[in-house]
Formats: C-alpha cells, structure tokens, sequence
C-alpha cells in the first residue's frame, strides 16, 4: 500500500511528539535521540553504488520499512521527489540530513534517497544517506533508554529480514570509519541559557565532555553552530564499546549538566533578577510587535522566554509552544505553513523575515496590525 503524499502546511502545522515536553528533565533536556548506521551485505557502501543498484536497494527498504507500520503507518518521502521546501522542512525536523536531502540552490537528490519515518516522528529511518540506513529514535526529555529501546527494535526487526555487513572482529561495516562497530550515535539535545550567559562556565561543560569521549555541537550536529542556546552532545567513538556503555557515557554526563544548568539559573535569578527581568520583557516586546525577524533573533527571544518560564518569571507562553515555535520560526516552516499564499519556490530571506515576524506577533498574542 503507498502512504498517501504528504500535506505540507498540515505537516508544519504540528511537531513531532518528542517536543511535547512531557519527559524526564525538560527544562533542560529538549529530546534525546539514538542514531545507528547499517548497510545491507553484499552491496557496495553508498559513496560505491551505482544509480540502478541504489534504486533497487530503495525500493527493497522501501517494501520492508512500510510493512513495518512505524508508529502505526510509515509516511515515505523520495528525495527525487522532494520539492525543496519539503526537503528544508524535513530537515529542520531531524527528519533528514543535509546530506540526504540536497540543498535549496536546485541540486538534484541522488538516485535512491528517501526517508521512512512515523507519524509522532519517533522512529524514522534514512535510506542511502552516508549508509544503506540510518535508523533513529527520539524521546522526549532526559529519556535514552526509551529512545534506544525503539532503535533496537526497529534494528532487531529489519536484520531478521536484511542480512546487515558485519564481522566478529569489527562489527557493524559503515560507510565511515568513525561509525565502524556499534554504528551507534547517542545524542542529547540540551537548552542551556545560563551557561550561555556565562562563557567561562560553558567551556568547562565542553572540556568535561571532551575528557569522556563526547562531543558538543549545535543544534544540527556536527558541523552546525549553536542557536537560541541549544547545543547537542553525543559520543564520538563506536568502536571497542558497546551500545549499553555508549549509552551509559552520556546517562552519566548529562545529569551533572543538568544541575550545572539549574544551579547558574538560580544565581542569575537571586543575583541578576532585574536584569533578567528587563531582558525578558524586551524580548516579549519584539517577538509580539517586531515586524521583520532572522532565524537566530527569533531563536535567542525565545530562548529568553524560555528561560523566563523556566525560573517562574513569565508564567506564559506555556514551553510546548516554545518548543514548537523553535521549529517553526525556521525557514521551511515558515514558509510552508504560509504556502497557500507564496507558493512552494523557496521565497527570499527579507520575505522569510517579515513572515517570521507575522507568525510570532499572530502565535504570541499580539495583533498584526
């Protein structure tokens, strides 16, 4: 059965479940998520493939990943297919990366590359990316065990069908070799305003990272900058560990960051309470009554409400909003869920701007005047 095509405005009208803030530690912890890399035995890695081999391998995952039902039906989405907005969208949802899913300068995608994923975007997998596939599972809040608990069995589920590359001394066989062994990518998504504020005391969180074999890097991974104060950390070593130890690195960390981040905010709040105060309402005043908005302003307001919320000094707008309108102040988005008036042609960054602008002032309470 072919899902049915998918509805972009409605698409960017709602956001993943792993946004709702209903997890472990959402204050701090945005979502959690476990990527794990796999290719398919007796086919060459992705960079190798040729279109035909790439096309039959697709439409082979394609077969498996639908009968699969994630989340109770899999909406199946072809790069080929792809206008560029869905495929900006469907990266700022974590969907997809940027390397499956070409950029919005008119590149053609890749013979064979699409994406399977649920419709509470918990489960998805990526085909033909860096490898035949990438699996995912997100949860909400401070909550690794559940997000690797639905990528084990997703994983476990497709390997009794596909024979996955793998040997007794390395493992998993990937596309790179960072990924070799576990193919296991463990990453956390965290908000941290106060450390932000505070540099010196943001450096220390990367050191200590770096000391135990993790990663900090923005909100996109690797290769991505940090923005409204969200920075992902994860492992970088999948090799001569286990899945449950790559797992345990981070379940160690992230808790001491927690309290780290907690313990900064209250100081900032006993300390520096007026300050705090009059940068929260100005921001308010320009997310309610700004006329044009970047992406990264947007993002930095809305960090600030939120870390208004968070220590009690605003009681509204409540953080699901704000989790939903960090994904949707983004460029796709704000675009797609306007494309009934603009159309799907990507418009120009001033005009993305000014409905940026017109989407908080109409989200946030204040009239478009």
């Amino acid at each position: 059965m072919t899902p049915p095509p998918i509805d972009l405005r409605r698409f960017a009208e709602r956001v993943g479940s792993w946004l709702a803030s209903t997890g472990p530690e959402s204050d701090v912890v945005v979502s959690c998520r476990v990527r794990l890399a796999r290719n398919v035995d007796g086919l060459p890695f992705v960079a190798r493939m040729d279109p035909r081999q790439a096309t039959d391998l697709c439409a082979r995952l394609r077969e498996e990943l639908v009968a699969a039902r994630l989340d109770g039906e899999t909406q199946w989405v072809s790069m080929a297919e792809a206008s560029p907005l869905l495929r900006v969208v469907l990266r700022e949802r974590h969907l997809v990366s940027r390397d499956l899913a070409p950029s919005e300068d008119g590149q053609a995608a890749l013979p064979g590359r699409a994406v399977a994923f649920g419709a509470s975007e918990t489960i998805a997998a990526m085909v033909n990316e860096e490898d035949h596939l990438r699996l995912q599972a997100l949860a909400s809040g401070f909550d690794l065990s559940r997000a690797w608990r639905k990528a084990q069995d997703l994983d476990r589920m497709l390997e009794a069908r596909i024979p996955f590359a793998h040997t007794r001394m390395l493992g998993y066989l990937t596309g790179c070799p960072t990924n070799v062994g576990t193919g296991l990518r463990a990453s956390v998504m965290m908000h941290l305003p106060a450390l932000s504020l505070v540099r010196s005391e943001l450096e220390k969180v990367f050191a200590a990272a770096q000391r135990t074999g993790l990663a900090v890097r923005g909100m996109y991974g690797e290769g991505s900058r940090a923005a409204g104060d969200f920075y992902q950390i994860s492992n970088q070593i999948t090799l001569g560990r286990s899945e449950e130890q790559l797992v345990a690195d981070l379940q160690a960390l992230v808790p001491a960051i927690v309290r780290f981040e907690r313990d900064l905010r209250q100081i900032l709040a006993n300390e520096r309470k007026s300050a705090l105060q009059d940068r929260i309402q100005r921001s308010q005043g320009l997310l309610r009554t700004a006329r044009a908005l970047q992406t990264d302003q947007a993002l930095a307001h809305l960090s600030t409400l939120r870390l208004g919320l968070e220590l009690e000094l605003i009681t509204e707008p409540k953080l699901a909003l704000l989790n939903q309108l960090g994904v949707q102040v983004q460029k796709g988005h704000v675009q797609a869920l306007l494309q009934e008036e603009i159309g799907t042609t990507l418009v120009e960054a001033s005009e993305r701007d000014r409905l940026r602008a017109s989407l908080l002032r109409q989200r946030l309470g204040a009239r478009a005047n």
